[in-house]
């Protein structure tokens, strides 16, 4: 009984051990978008979430605005609009500030 429960016990370990390292990158700090985007900013290399705002909201008369999202890939902010029950993403270079699409 205690053979088994100790080989038990190494599989178990050695099963964590593997899933562990193969774990990729990308899911290993969840969220991890948001602290890199403060690192972008306070290098000056990308400009705020909230000055990206002032100049995109003003001009979504009417469409009610759902939230952002930041690629650190690709340096750009994804706007998410809605209205009317239509979805409109709003991609905004967030160097520049200039909007790159909208669809």
């Amino acid at each position: 009984m205690k053979r088994s429960a100790l080989a038990a016990l190494c599989l178990f370990s050695g099963l964590v051990a593997a899933l562990s390292s193969s774990v990729p990158v990308a899911f290993a700090n969840p969220g991890d978008e948001q602290g890199q985007v403060r690192r972008e900013i306070r290098a000056g290399n990308v400009r705020s979430l909230r000055e990206i705002e002032q100049r995109v909201l003003p001009a979504m008369n009417g469409m009610q605005y759902l939230g952002p999202e930041y690629d650190p890939a690709a340096m750009a902010y994804r706007l998410k609009f809605i209205q009317n029950g239509r979805v409109v993403f709003i991609d905004v270079d967030a160097r520049s500030g200039q909007v790159l699409s909208r669809h």
